[in-house]
């Protein structure tokens, strides 16, 4: 079958590559429509409290997106024409400030002091503005930058949807020199790497259309997270360009034995395919891994790079071969020489000193896993965001003059009586931390008959048999304090109401930490036992995944570990997704040498000369295919001022050359030493000796 299939994409190359550009026009169609997620709290699961009370604010309440709008020294008037101009923008559903509740005629001093030390700090005064849709819809986008342009420069909009707006505006201004910078800097890497000009510009070429078939069959998912938007193209290139070196080479090697360059492609795609297919399964293992997190932004990027990794296998094995083909004369005509070191000293050098370096294989162990389980961590989203941004200042604002370092929302049953709501707020007043509570009972509290209350207000803190209470906290997001306070809420509110739900950026965040917790084990445990399982059906062995998944798993505790030792903070999911995808990316550099070291046994070398030949012949290969992953992946992380992305793509170009020169200077010794045991522990390994054939023919 594939024989057929080579032959017939090597007789029309011009034919193919007009089919592969159509399919571009769907794919960019598809791009398009598909829909961005930029709220990351969504990926949490629906059985949890806080994403169930988050449904509530959006349905009945409409309170799933609300921001809070600053006013500093504007006189009353101004305020007061503010909020009728934001009632009228579309997507506001509601806007409340004190002239909803009292009046703006009433002087500030006579408005009752829950009111008044909610609205108003100093000189400046705040309103809250409730939207119709979700805090990360299109609509309430929109309606954030409508709202921004009613405002002038004493105005400040905050909230976690207004963080989402400006991180959106953020990432789709980036995006194009996240992609340009990475492939400038892989041109770079195969230049350097390869012996013509040309050749990078086809591989590239290649890969830009299998990163937009992925992009394009994205709108099967319906949506795809920001982050995921932001890495997928680089992280693509990255992983799947060793698969277009690895058919040119094979295409190399077929020129010499047929007159027909179409002949010798044929023969390298056949060569190619059981390759190909045998070793993009240890990169698809370790994505698919990703889809084991309860938090679902793993399974969004787990299936998009799977996904990435099969159309990029798919395109090196039926569109690049007509690239090629098509640019013969070009790539052979710019050809220069290699600019790649040698490696048959240092080899040499590895070979004779093998136990030192098994010995330092098994040390590294002991200080990189212990700084690996300590390296600090942070949770809270918009620290991983510019702080100069307009919607940090706004929060940052909020918290030092509101005491509102963070909102929780209790929605309630309706029907509690106002003793009851009276004695449950004023057991959540004196809980530490807590600086205001309003809700419908409190309102009254103060005074204001209930008819006096508008049913704007009403309908904000009451609908279809739920009440909803707001608490002001002074404890910030992510926080020890702010989880203890939640815990102690958890247990006043339950007393009154056993099925209240607690929500707000601090519930889902809270909840965001313990499940993050457990992801990073189960996703670390399955990338690594479905890895090992693909090797050991490879190589037909048990010991051979055994020392090929300790190898790269040493350079992931080692890139892990790093920010331990430098004292750096990084963001909850750069290691669950780094421990995942250095493993199945990178591990193919390990089996690429340890393939060639059996072959080499197999030709009846000894261990030692055939370790030699072995990593002399994989080095470069190993080199080329770390300096693409390093390079498309290392711009990203430098120019990004999005911490999440920076973090992830700066950890995987590190993971890159760190796994690269723990498989050149660590892996043949291991290898080399482990040998003995490799034999016995594996089918087929290597050619009996006569005297084992001896011994086996007298055992018989």
């Amino acid at each position: 079958m594939i024989e057929k299939i080579a032959h017939t994409l090597t007789r029309k190359p011009k034919l193919v590559a007009l089919i592969a550009v159509a399919l571009l026009v769907p794919s960019v169609l598809g791009a398009v429509a598909t829909r961005i997620n930029y709220d990351i709290l969504t990926y949490l699961p629906e059985d949890l409290e806080s994403t169930q009370g988050e449904a509530l604010l959006e349905d009945p309440f409409h309170d799933a997106a609300i921001s809070m709008l600053i006013v500093e020294d504007m006189p009353s008037g101004y305020t007061d024409r503010l909020i009728q101009d934001i009632q009228r923008v579309p997507g506001v559903s509601n806007a409340i400030w004190v002239s909803n509740l009292v009046g703006i005629q009433i002087p500030i001093d006579m408005i009752p002091a829950d009111i008044r030390n909610m609205f108003y700090s100093g000189d400046s005064t705040m309103m809250i503005i409730q939207y119709e849709k979700p805090g990360a819809s299109k609509e309430t986008m929109a309606a954030i930058d409508q709202v921004r342009s009613v405002c002038n420069e004493h105005c400040f909009l905050a909230g976690f949807s207004v963080v989402i707006k400006d991180t959106k505006d953020l990432v789709d201004e980036e995006l194009p020199l996240y992609v340009l910078l990475a492939v400038v800097l892989a041109f770079a890497a195969m230049s350097l790497t390869m012996d013509s000009w040309i050749l990078p510009l086809v591989f590239l070429s290649d890969i830009g259309i299998a990163i937009l078939y992925n992009f394009g069959t994205n709108i099967f998912l319906g949506e795809i997270s920001y982050i995921t938007k932001a890495i997928a193209a680089v992280l693509q290139l990255g992983v799947t360009m060793d698969y277009s070196i690895f058919l040119y080479r094979r295409y190399e090697e077929e020129r010499s034995s047929y007159e027909d360059n179409r002949d010798a492609m044929a023969q390298a795609i056949e060569a190619a395919f059981t390759s190909l297919s045998g070793s993009s399964l240890t990169t698809i293992a370790g994505f698919l891994a990703l889809c084991f997190m309860q938090l679902t932004l793993g399974r969004d990027i787990g299936i998009v790079m799977a996904k990435g990794v099969v159309l990029g296998v798919a395109s090196v094995i039926l569109v690049l071969p007509a690239l090629l083909l098509i640019f013969d004369g070009p790539i052979n005509r710019f050809r220069h020489r290699a600019f790649l070191p040698r490696f048959e000293k240092v080899n040499s050098h590895i070979v004779r000193r093998s136990k030192r370096y098994v010995a330092l294989f098994l040390l590294l162990f002991i200080p990189f896993v212990y700084a690996q389980n300590h390296a600090g961590v942070y949770y809270k989203l918009d620290e991983a965001l510019p702080q100069d941004m307009a919607s940090i200042v706004a929060n940052n604002k909020l918290k030092s003059d509101y005491n509102m370092a963070s909102t929780h929302f209790v929605v309630l049953r309706s029907d509690l009586s106002a003793t009851e709501m009276n004695a449950l707020e004023s057991q959540v007043k004196d809980l530490a931390g807590i600086d205001a509570v309003v809700s419908c009972s409190s309102l009254l509290g103060t005074g204001i008959p209930d008819f006096f209350i508008p049913e704007a207000v009403t309908g904000m803190l009451k609908q279809d048999g739920y009440q909803l209470m707001m608490i002001n906290s002074r404890y910030a997001t992510a926080s020890n304090q702010v989880s203890e306070q939640l815990r102690q809420l958890g247990e006043v509110v339950k007393r009154y109401d056993p099925e209240a739900k607690i929500t707000g950026e601090a519930a889902l965040t809270a909840d965001l930490i313990s499940t993050s917790s457990v992801d990073f084990k189960v996703t670390s445990y399955i990338s690594i036992a479905a890895i090992f399982l693909i090797i050991a059906v490879l190589f037909g062995s048990l010991s051979v995944p055994l020392v090929l998944v300790s190898t790269i798993e040493l350079a992931i505790f080692i890139n892990q570990g790093i920010p331990y030792f430098t004292g750096s903070v990084i963001p909850f999911v750069s290691p669950t997704i780094i421990g995942c995808v250095q493993l199945g990316a990178t591990v193919d550099y390990a089996i690429l040498m340890t393939t060639r070291f059996r072959e080499e046994l197999n030709r009846g070398l000894d261990r030692k000369a055939a370790i030699a030949v072995a990593a002399t012949a994989s080095d470069s290969s190993i080199i080329t295919s770390s300096l693409v992953l390093f390079c498309a992946t290392l711009g990203v992380g430098m120019i990004s001022r999005i911490e999440i992305i920076s973090s992830i793509c700066i950890m995987l170009a590190r993971g890159a050359l760190i796994s690269a020169v723990v498989s050149i200077f660590i892996l043949p010794s291991v290898l080399c030493v482990c040998e003995p045991l490799i034999a016995k522990t594996s089918l087929k390994w290597r050619p009996r000796s006569k005297s084992e054939k001896s011994e086996l023919s007298s055992v018989r």
